[in-house]
């Protein structure tokens, strides 16, 4: 066996829901799937989004432009407040992982869903190797129970969030050999059976387009990282006039917080932030907020992401 990310032992130790019905749910499914009015598994809609999703993944190669990507196209389809991206480092001989939030995660969140090494990735990873590397629905109220998962599965809960939605890509005819891992966290979650298998059956569809995306961003990002060019991003925050309480702000921006939040963390009034951002946006030639991120996140204008206090 060559240098792969494996899992030789996969004990089911994990409390998950597979996307599998029973004979009768199955066919009150098919029932549903052949009228739209009543939801259905996959309408009209939901194929022009995965075309749509499919067509403007082929666009992304830097790190900003898949967090863009992931929060218009891939939330049409799969809505998320946490998604982690892990992919297999032949250097290292393991899965590297990135967390992107769209909402203020805290340190301990922050690391279990991006050390690829933490309790939380490796179970799960273990779980859905053993589910045959289906895509499962992993309830983490049962976990309260498992050595080392009850503290990340009391602050996931906590926090809002019920279950995660985990699915990745496996060599051919290796299927503990990860090649790419990825968990999603949505706080308010499909409660349906209908509407459980509907998001299972759309991550199947959508992660070969996220793991081929995601493994580009790191080809790339890999490649600048490596030329004398990359250094020079660093400096064009002077070149725009974004000075640093802006730069702050931006930072606080990306993880969803509102003029609210940030004020407070920033202890100054909610309009203040407000005249900040618009400044923001003005200089960096920005329509929205989600917009003015993605752009300072191409020009290296945001340091290490924020984390809460826990």
């Amino acid at each position: 066996m060559d240098d792969m990310h494996t899992f030789s032992d996969c004990p089911p130790t994990l409390a998950a829901t597979p996307p599998l019905m029973s004979s009768g749910q199955a066919a009150a499914s098919e029932d549903f799937s052949r009228n739209d009015e009543t939801g259905g598994y996959l309408n009209g809609k939901h194929v022009e989004a995965i075309v749509r999703a499919a067509e403007t993944a082929l666009e992304v190669r830097r790190r900003y432009q898949f967090f863009v990507w992931t929060q218009s196209n891939l939330q049409a389809l799969l809505p998320h407040q946490l998604l982690a991206c892990g992919a297999y480092q032949r250097q290292r001989r393991e899965l590297q992982f990135e967390l992107f939030n769209n909402v203020a995660v805290s340190a301990e969140l922050q690391s279990s869903f991006s050390d690829g090494r933490s309790t939380l990735l490796q179970a799960l990873q273990q779980r859905w190797v053993a589910m045959r590397c289906k895509p499962l629905r992993v309830s983490l109220a049962p976990l309260l129970d498992e050595t080392g998962l009850s503290a990340i599965s009391h602050e996931l809960l906590g926090a809002g969030y019920t279950s995660l939605l985990v699915h990745g890509v496996s060599r051919p005819q290796r299927p503990a050999e990860l090649e790419s891992f990825f968990v999603l966290a949505q706080a308010i979650e499909a409660t349906s059976l209908e509407d459980q298998a509907r998001q299972s059956m759309l991550l199947e569809l959508l992660t070969p387009y996220l793991h081929g995306t995601w493994q580009r961003v790191q080809t790339v990002e890999r490649e600048l990282q490596e030329t004398p060019q990359a250094s020079k991003s660093a400096r064009q925050s002077g070149a725009c006039g974004i000075t640093e309480r802006e730069r702050e702000i931006l930072g606080w921006l990306r993880e969803g917080m509102s003029n609210l939040q940030i004020g407070v963390k920033l202890g100054i009034s909610a309009l203040t932030v407000k005249n900040h951002v618009q400044k923001i946006l003005r200089k960096l030639n920005a329509a929205n907020r989600a917009q003015a991120v993605a752009r300072a996140m191409s020009m290296n204008l945001l340091g290490p992401a924020h984390t809460t206090d826990a």
